[in-house]
């Protein structure tokens, strides 16, 4: 396994992320033990999760994935052999049922949050507690298009900071870091934290795969001077780029099958360009799932590759692509698709 440094911050994590967002839904609490005991053995440190998870999020599942992490903790006593990130979720309309959905990042919310998430994982620190989305109207998930709101409001960042501030010196969290920002964002996070002698955030977790390159236009500047690194996440398209879906032959139980509210990754234009991401693969007799994660741990703006797996199989190929050291020849090529296919995605 190969280590990137978090930010600034004395904590060395693993360029592969072990995703978790399936367990409770997709994958049992079994899976998700068994899962975690396979990643730490082969050097995988660092977890991702978050306080709505399961997805697709419900009310019925929502926190399941943490609980499910916290029964491993408990279980296994191996509190100290990981780094463990989460993420408090941001104003959205699809979560009445979290805080009676009137979610901010101010300091009430924060610190409901925070202990929530705590006790869900049975332990007594969080090391990287992300924001999850903007409050603010953006396109920070890597959507086209952006839509001004002059009318909007949202907690300062001063304030924000402030309220993590407290939850670091509680000893509650380690680190900060924000998730499906933009460059403005990112860039008045890093200002704010230093006008004010607050915790800075130490990474930005972003969309980014072969498929979906917007990080690089003004963010991936930001990750590299800034020591904010990139944690990417679908970095597979949701299982796209594996190829297992050209052609219908995926199975009903594959995630794009089972839950068709995931279009993003989806569409003919879309389907040409992985149909081309997986030739470049046969030809050079690469795993295609492998290739793309292998192009996305090779990024100099990269801190760690989230991937996800509903199968040990998946998981073990997708581990195993931190191996993969792709020749200048194949990363031409899949340069060469994306100056065709610069932005597939719906």
């Amino acid at each position: 396994m190969e280590y990137r440094r978090l930010g600034r911050s004395d904590i060395n994590v693993s360029v592969i992320c072990l995703g978790t967002m399936t367990w409770g839904e997709q994958n049992t609490e079994a899976d998700g033990h068994q899962q975690m005991d396979y990643a730490l053995d082969h050097g995988v440190n660092f977890w991702d999760t978050a306080e709505m998870y399961a997805v697709p999020p419900r009310q019925e599942t929502s926190g399941a994935t943490e609980t499910i992490i916290g029964t491993w903790l408990k279980s296994r006593g191996k509190r100290d052999k990981i780094v463990l990130a989460s993420k408090i979720a941001g104003p959205d309309k699809r979560f009445p049922y979290i805080r009676d959905g009137k979610l901010a990042f101010d300091r009430k919310n924060i610190a409901a949050a925070v202990d929530a998430s705590l006790k869900r994982l049975q332990t007594d620190y969080i090391d990287l507690y992300q924001l999850h989305w903007t409050e603010r109207t953006t396109n920070g998930a890597a959507r086209l298009g952006y839509e001004h709101k002059s009318d909007e409001t949202f907690t300062p960042f001063a304030e924000t900071l402030e309220a993590l501030a407290e939850q670091v010196k509680a000893g509650k969290i380690r680190m900060i870091g924000l998730s499906n920002e933009t460059a403005w964002g990112a860039m008045r996070w890093l200002s704010e934290s230093e006008r004010l002698g607050l915790p800075r955030m130490q990474s930005i977790q972003n969309a980014y795969s072969v498929l979906n390159r917007s990080f690089e236009v003004g963010l991936a500047e930001v990750a590299i001077r800034e020591q904010c690194g990139l944690l990417a996440y679908s970095p597979l398209g949701m299982g796209i780029l594996s190829g297992k879906y050209i052609g219908g032959k995926a199975p009903a139980s594959a995630r794009l099958n089972q839950f068709h509210q995931f279009v993003r990754y989806r569409g003919p234009i879309t389907e040409s360009a992985v149909a081309k991401y997986v030739g470049i693969a046969r030809r050079h007799g690469l795993d295609p799932a492998q290739m793309a994660l292998a192009y996305v741990n090779s990024r100099p703006f990269l801190t760690a590759n989230i991937i996800g797996a509903t199968t040990m199989a998946q998981l073990a190929s997708n581990i195993a692509s931190i191996d993969i050291k792709l020749s200048s020849e194949v990363i031409n090529e899949i340069d060469a698709v994306n100056k065709e296919h610069t932005y597939p995605c719906p």
